[in-house]
């Protein structure tokens, strides 16, 4: 699957029609970036059922700030909504399809429970 380029117009549809979404946060002159970036292609291809999205910060600063990226590359995982994973730094390719096969793992039905008890708690 090719990797899709996140914008304010796609973002929020992209999250909301998938159940996991992997977000690269990138600029054209971060060097790791650039290392990591046939990584994050080749895991694309490998993993048809996730969708993977690069995030250029330099055109979509909104975006960045609304993430608070303080650092480059960044990676981010959504699972139903829900980011499950955000660390800076490029993984070396066996470390990220541990880092992908983990994310798959995680219990969302056990996440969406934790994440109803917060809100409960917090308006009480």
């Amino acid at each position: 699957m090719a990797v899709l380029e996140i914008n304010d117009e796609n973002f929020e549809q992209t999250i909301l029609d998938n159940d996991f979404v992997v977000l690269d946060f990138w600029a054209p002159w971060c060097g790791p970036c650039r290392s990591f970036a046939p990584v994050f292609e080749a895991a694309s291809e490998k993993y048809p059922d996730i969708v993977f999205a690069k995030v250029n910060t330099e055109e979509q600063q909104g975006l960045a700030a609304h993430f608070q990226i303080r650092s480059i590359p960044t990676l981010m995982i959504f699972r139903e909504k829900v980011i499950i994973y955000a660390q800076p730094g490029a993984l070396p390719a066996g470390a990220f399809d541990d880092l992908l096969g983990k994310a798959g793992e995680v219990d969302m039905a056990k996440v969406h429970e934790e994440i109803a008890k917060e809100a409960e708690q917090a308006k009480s």
